[in-house]
């Protein structure tokens, strides 16, 4: 851990606002005023657009950003194709979709001297990452920051969900610091570099391939609820002047591919647009729910959605299980028994999960795909049964849920890893018969 690297992410200011255009400069001057490609650029920058979506799609669904950079992204030696490690992709062949229920515990410690990019390790997902449709889901463990190297995506955007250690994100457009609690988005084809502010680091990656993520409608909600658009903060503009080899690896239709540059391409003067990386702290989230009775469906509790070509049918939802209270009368308080034609993935960032007594553990995660039956297990269906009915606060957990159109296939590597939990089923085979007639 770099104790410069814990200074430079407690000093860091943001800009705020989901979607807004923004604009940043780190040297007065740099940014043109009037115009996106000037004749001559200010302080002799190369002028160059990252377009995150077709240049004619709808004004509103529209990202792309202009970057004023030392040096332009052409100049830079070919690609070569290098080992894959942990990483996999869509389409997820390796074995047949499952509809079990699984769950792991977290991933093992890992080697020393593994960074974020080596230590990412996928469980599963769907879709084609070359159509542009589907998701994965990753998991990283890392103790080693990343060094002269630094990471895109071109198959999609990555939503980064710290479970142990922070992270300071060095973007082309500028610096985030991502904690336990905090999601930080990285766009589709932004590149970026990973350093730890502790001693090692482990979480969640969530991949997609589809639309890039947006604040879900509020619909009867009104204007105002779930996650408010001023609490996520995009990065001020900061650059790397550097002139040392830097390795570059990019992730393209499913395979990681690397050159190595004269300099850094983390050289982004100024920029302005709405292709932007984002950081969000989940404790903002402003929980909706029943003051009446029964409980409302988990998607009351969506951060983010990537929407499909079908109205209301997510390619992938990101929900979060904030604190919050409970106050239903005559209602069966914890998540109830549920088929879903979504799939879902459960992980856990701190704390319990109110629906699982046991098992589910912080870094751990659980997959149940469509139409598999699941809910509370036996403790907690007893203890919620028997519960006294009054005002209830959640505060000892923050979990979280990728949710998704399509089943969700797991990897050869995670459907034999060794921390898969071979006897999950056996949490709901205590449930014994009530019925009287």
């Amino acid at each position: 851990m770099s104790e410069q690297a814990r200074k430079t992410a407690e000093a860091l200011e943001y800009l705020t606002g989901f979607g807004n255009e923004h604009s940043s400069e780190a040297v007065p001057g740099a940014l043109p005023v009037g115009r996106n490609s000037p004749q001559r650029s200010p302080l002799g920058l190369y002028a160059e657009q990252l377009s995150g979506s077709a240049f004619t799609e709808p004004r509103r669904h529209n990202r792309r950003s202009w970057l004023y950079r030392i040096r332009p992204s052409a100049a830079h030696p070919p690609f070569t194709r290098i080992d894959n490690g942990a990483l996999r992709s869509a389409p997820f062949t390796e074995a047949p979709a499952d509809p079990n229920r699984l769950r792991w515990n977290p991933l093992p410690d890992p080697a020393p001297g593994t960074d974020f990019l080596a230590g990412l390790w996928t469980v599963g997902g769907n879709g084609d990452a070359a159509q542009r449709a589907g998701m994965a889901i990753h998991l990283y463990a890392a103790n080693a920051s990343m060094t002269d190297r630094v990471f895109s995506d071109s198959d999609g955007e990555l939503l980064i969900v710290p479970e142990r250690g922070a992270l300071l994100l060095r973007t082309e457009l500028g610096l985030l610091a991502a904690r336990p609690g905090e999601v930080a988005l990285i766009p589709r084809g932004v590149r970026f570099r990973v350093e730890l502010l502790d001693d090692d680091a482990r979480g969640y990656v969530c991949e997609n391939y589809g639309r890039p993520f947006e604040l879900p409608d509020l619909g009867p909600i009104g204007a105002n609820g779930l996650a408010a658009a001023r609490d996520f903060r995009a990065p001020v503009a900061a650059y790397e002047d550097s002139e040392r080899p830097t390795e570059v690896v990019n992730k393209f239709c499913g395979n990681l591919w690397s050159a190595t540059y004269d300099h850094s391409p983390l050289d982004v003067v100024a920029w302005h647009g709405t292709h932007a990386p984002y950081v969000y702290d989940l404790r903002k989230f402003n929980v909706i729910g029943s003051i009446s009775h029964d409980h409302p469906d988990p998607s009351i509790f969506t951060v983010l959605t990537s929407p499909s070509d079908t109205a209301g049918l997510a390619g992938v939802d990101f929900v979060v299980f904030a604190p919050r209270w409970l106050v239903g009368e005559d209602t069966f308080r914890p998540p109830y028994f549920h088929r879903n034609v979504m799939s879902e993935y459960m992980g856990l960032i701190e704390g319990a999960y109110d629906a699982k007594a046991e098992g589910f553990v912080p870094g751990g995660g659980s997959l149940h795909n469509m139409m598999s039956a699941h809910g509370p297990d036996r403790e907690t269906f007893d203890k919620a049964s028997a519960a006294e009915l009054k005002p209830q606060k959640i505060d000892d957990g923050l979990a979280f849920m990728f949710e998704t159109r399509w089943p969700i296939t797991a990897t050869a590597q995670a459907a034999g890893a060794d921390h898969l939990q071979r006897a999950y089923d056996d949490v709901w085979q205590g449930l014994e018969r009530h019925f009287r007639a």
